[in-house]
Parts: structure tokens; C-alpha cells; sequence
């Protein structure tokens, strides 16, 4: 039976048509729902394996008291914190109900009919959603090892170009981008197209040669960068993100941002998660031991993968990895098919706790040899 066609098209923004919803990783509750497991492991969602820091609990805890109020608006506190964090003027600073609320905000800034946003083939779903969503022309880059080919993006920049979209790391290939190739880049770009460089998983990466971009923003006027609590942070389902820019680019932002689009658990939670940097680097140590843990037994079983920065590792069947998936599912690991990304044959596999990792790897072997 072919899909009805749903009656309101015809009266949607521009763009809005030809969307597809962001799909998330499938929920532990729906997997056990589904199939009757009690005891599944989630490794779809880039998730932090180890929770959230003491302190953040304990903040969380005094703030039951007051949940019949709205939260501060502003975000006073928690901007003053991450100022210091990062020596920038908090006027420099626009918070968000995930970075993913600070990507929408910007395309609904500086994006719309008649205007492009550039990005990388295999490049986060969510910057062609939000472009799209505002009738914006989607422009793609082709990869260049999976990852940004920053002279390809280059040759893309025209007239007509307002945004320009870059993770680094890159989600869901794990690829980065060095600082004088990123920097180059930046310069090069006329100074009425904004660069967002989304550096979700920046405190994940340990090479010496990446870049922290928020440094360069008194160069860059057109520079954004993003940030999130949602990974290493582990408060994912808090929803609390953040950009930092030039101070009158945070104006236009803050125009656009909701009122009340950050809640006082996840200011309060921030906020004390950024004071608890010993959790931070135990979060680090766990990921690179379990990255370690993860890439030997992948090799071991023949797979192939791309070499990731991230708290993540897209492993490569050499051939189409749905049903693969699937007898995951039935082995009651959760992992995250990305055919929609382009790389029908992979999948994105979560670092977790040693546990969680030994048992995908058994679940792998089982199903590969099974297939």
C-alpha cells in the first residue's frame, strides 16, 4: 500500500516538505519493550557510561524546591561560569536546550529562501535539518577520508553562502580537522559568512595538533563556536548547550532564543558540572582505555573501522550493516546504523564501560559468525 500523502504540505514554510525527521538512537525501554530483554546495553548515542558527577546529584537535589518556578532566563550564573571557563565576555555567550537548540537558532539567524549552507558530506544530521527547515539551499562537500575536505568546502563558498557548518570532531565519522588547515579556512571565508565549528566532543581529543576554536573568535567575528554538556559532562537528557561568539553575532542569537529555553536543573547541573573537572578526567581516561578495548577486538575480528577522536567508533562491515543491526538487537546491544549518513555498510558504536564493551564484542563475534 503506497503512503498517503499527508494533506498540509501544501502549506508548509519552503524547505519543510522534503524533510525527514532526525531519528536518535533506539531507547533501551523501547528495545526491551520490543523484544522481551531485561538487560540491554546502549552503545548508539555517544552517551557518557559513567553518569554524571556527584556534584551535579547533589545540585539537582536542591532544586526541587523551586520547580514551580521559571528558571533565570538569562542563564546569569552559569554564563558568568562558563566566561571564566573560557576568559570571554558572558555577553559573548548564548546558551541552549542542547546545542542542538544553539544549530537551530543560527540557521534561523542567518539562513533563509535564496541563501546557502555548506557543509561536509557525512556531516552532522542536524545542520541540513535546520537549514532545510528555514528554505535554505543545502550545498554538500564531498568527504575526503571520511572526513572535511576543507578546499572542496572552499570552492563551495559563492554569493550567496551564509553558513558554514564544520564538527570537529566530526559525528558520526569521529574525523578532525587540524588547527593551520582550520584556521586557513576560517581566514579565507568573506567576513559575511558565518563559520559554526561544533565542537561537541572537544574534550575527548588528546592530539596535539587540534584546535580549540574559541580562542580565535577576537580574529573571526564570523566564527561561532558550540559547545555541550550532553557528552563528556554526561548530562545528555538535561539538554544544555552553548555557543560563544562575537558579542553582537550572541545579540542576534539571543534575539531568536526562546524564553526559558534552558530549565533550572540543567542551569543548576552545568553549573556544577563544570566544577568537578576530576569527574571530567576520569570520563577521558575510561573513554581511551575503552577505545583501546574496543579497536583490538575489531581488528581481532577482522573489521575495519575510522579512526576516532570522538567517544565513538563507526566500524565498517563491507556490507550493508542492517542486519547486522538488527541480530544486535536480538543480542541486546543497541548500536546506531547510519545509512542515512551515507555509510550504508557502518555502524556507530558508543565507547562504554569495559562490561559493556567485552559483551558487544562477544555479541560481534556471535553474530559474524552467524551471518
Amino acid at each position: 500500500m503506497s503512503e498517503k500523502r499527508n494533506p498540509f504540505l501544501d502549506i508548509t514554510a519552503p524547505g519543510i516538505a522534503d524533510l525527514k525527521p532526525y531519528i536518535p538512537g533506539k531507547p533501551i525501554s523501547e528495545l526491551e519493550r520490543e523484544l522481551g530483554i531485561s538487560d540491554s546495553i546502549k552503545l548508539a548515542s555517544n552517551e557518557n557510561p559513567l553518569g554524571c558527577s556527584e556534584k551535579v546529584k547533589r545540585a539537582l537535589a536542591g532544586e526541587w524546591a523551586e520547580l514551580a518556578r521559571y528558571p533565570d532566563g538569562g542563564g546569569f550564573a552559569l554564563r558568568a561560569a562558563l566566561g571564566r571557563k573560557h576568559d570571554i565576555d558572558p555577553a559573548s555567550i548564548t546558551l541552549g536546550n542542547g546545542s542542538n537548540d544553539v544549530l537551530d537558532i543560527i540557521a534561523r539567524v542567518f539562513l533563509a529562501p535564496g541563501y546557502e549552507s555548506l557543509f561536509s558530506q557525512h556531516a552532522f544530521a542536524v545542520y541540513p535539518i535546520s537549514s532545510q527547515s528555514v528554505g535554505a539551499t543545502l550545498k554538500v562537500a564531498p568527504a575526503k577520508d571520511f572526513g572535511y575536505d576543507l578546499e572542496a568546502l572552499t570552492a563551495l563558498v559563492g554569493d550567496r553562502t551564509r553558513v558554514v557548518w564544520i564538527a570537529n570532531p566530526n559525528n558520526p565519522t569521529g574525523t578532525w580537522v587540524g588547527a593551520d588547515a582550520l584556521e586557513r579556512f576560517i581566514a579565507g571565508v568573506p567576513s559575511d559568512v558565518i563559520v559554526v565549528v561544533d565542537e561537541a566532543y572537544i574534550e575527548y581529543v588528546d592530539e596535539a595538533d587540534y584546535p580549540d576554536a574559541s580562542r580565535w573568535l577576537e580574529r573571526y567575528p564570523n566564527l561561532i563556536v558550540t559547545r555541550t554538556f550532553s557528552k563528556v559532562y554526561g548530562l545528555a537528557s538535561l539538554r544544555i548547550g552553548y555557543a560563544l561568539s562575537h558579542p553582537a553575532v550572541a545579540d542576534l542569537l539571543n534575539r531568536v532564543r526562546q524564553p526559558f529555553n534552558v530549565n533550572s536543573l540543567a542551569l543548576a547541573g552545568a553549573l556544577a558540572a563544570l566544577d568537578d573537572q576530576a569527574f571530567v578526567e576520569r570520563s577521558v581516561e575510561a573513554n581511551r582505555k575503552g577505545m583501546a578495548q574496543l579497536t583490538a577486538g575489531f581488528e581481532q575480528l577482522g573489521l575495519g573501522y575510522i579512526p576516532s577522536v570522538g567517544n565513538f567508533i563507526t566500524v565498517d562491515f563491507a556490507r550493508p550493516a542492517a542486519a547486522i543491526d538488527q541480530a544486535l538487537l536480538r543480542e541486546g546491544c543497541i548500536t546506531r546504523p547510519i545509512a542515512a549518513y551515507g555509510l550504508p555498510n557502518h555502524l556507530r558504536i558508543t565507547v562504554g564501560r569495559a562490561d559493556e564493551n567485552a559483551r558487544l564484542l562477544a555479541a560481534l563475534a556471535r553474530v559474524l559468525d552467524g551471518c
